[in-house]
Parts: C-alpha cells; sequence; structure tokens
C-alpha cells in the first residue's frame, strides 16, 4: 500500500483508530507529522515498526482523535 501525500488530519480522518505506517514524513515537530506517504493501516504496529527497525525510513503512530493508544486492557495517553 502507498497513498499520496496527505496531512496528517487527512490521514486521521480516512483511518480512524488505526496504526499507520508512515514515509517521506516532513514534520511540523518531534512526533507530530505535518505531511507523509502511509504505507501500511492496520489494528497493530508490528510491520512498520518491524520496518524501521530494520533502517527504513518508516514511522509508526497510531491515528487516535483523543490522542490514546490501546494496551491491552489499559489506555496510554499520548503527551504532547
Amino acid at each position: 500500500m502507498r497513498t499520496e501525500r496527505m496531512t496528517w488530519e487527512e490521514i486521521a480522518e480516512k483511518y480512524p483508530d488505526k496504526w499507520v505506517g508512515l514515509s517521506e514524513v516532513e514534520w511540523e515537530s518531534p512526533g507530530n507529522p505535518k505531511t507523509a506517504v502511509v504505507t501500511y493501516v492496520g489494528d497493530e504496529p508490528d510491520e512498520p515498526l518491524d520496518k524501521h527497525l530494520d533502517g527504513e525510513d518508516i514511522h509508526a503512530l497510531y491515528t487516535s482523535p483523543d490522542h490514546l493508544l490501546p494496551f491491552g486492557a489499559l489506555t496510554w495517553e499520548i503527551c504532547r
């Protein structure tokens, strides 16, 4: 999968509550993408994280609109 360049808002709207693998990221600030190309969409971050660990320029982010990450029975809040 590979999409055209999208803003983070467009990505989050198109893929709500999903893990996305992003490439060609233009960062607004650390951890806060401005635009990117989506290369993965799924319920788990495994694939994009594996690619990142293998040296590919892929970043795994969760698109939750309330900035909460699912973590088993718990939930993580993302600090901004």
